[in-house]
């Protein structure tokens, strides 16, 4: 089937963290982590069945991630709901991106994707 945006759309926004006392700079150790709110603006509910990650480094070294669900869940979303998580990732560099996508199943038995834009990582104070 065919994905009709009015029907299935699911924004996702991302906060993100510097964890400062689980770095390590001197060990090129960044940890960041990144709090996600996935939130069915569609009009039929539609449950999360995988995730997959793009997360580059400052050095462009890419990691694929591939998973089912999100820490452990796979949230089924109501029109209007709403569903919030952080996770975490380990960076070598100081800054770096992430971008993705959810796969959805909506009730309707529609399968499509949730993007997930680029978002930055950066130690506090790196970009000028």
């Amino acid at each position: 089937m065919t994905n009709d945006p009015d029907k299935h759309h699911i924004d996702v926004s991302v906060r993100t963290a510097f964890i400062d006392n689980q770095s390590e700079p001197e060990s090129q150790r960044f940890v960041f982590a990144y709090t996600v709110t996935i939130t069915n603006a569609g009009m039929v509910p539609a449950k999360l069945l995988t995730r997959h990650w793009l997360i580059t480094d400052g050095n462009e070294r890419v990691q694929e991630v591939r998973g089912v669900g999100v820490v452990g869940e796979q949230p089924r979303l109501s029109p209007g709901m709403s569903f919030e998580y952080t996770s975490g990732t380990v960076l070598e560099t100081p800054i770096g991106t992430m971008q993705g996508s959810y796969q959805m199943l909506a009730d309707d038995g529609t399968t499509f994707d949730a993007e997930i834009a680029p978002f930055l990582l950066t130690v506090p104070r790196q970009l000028h």
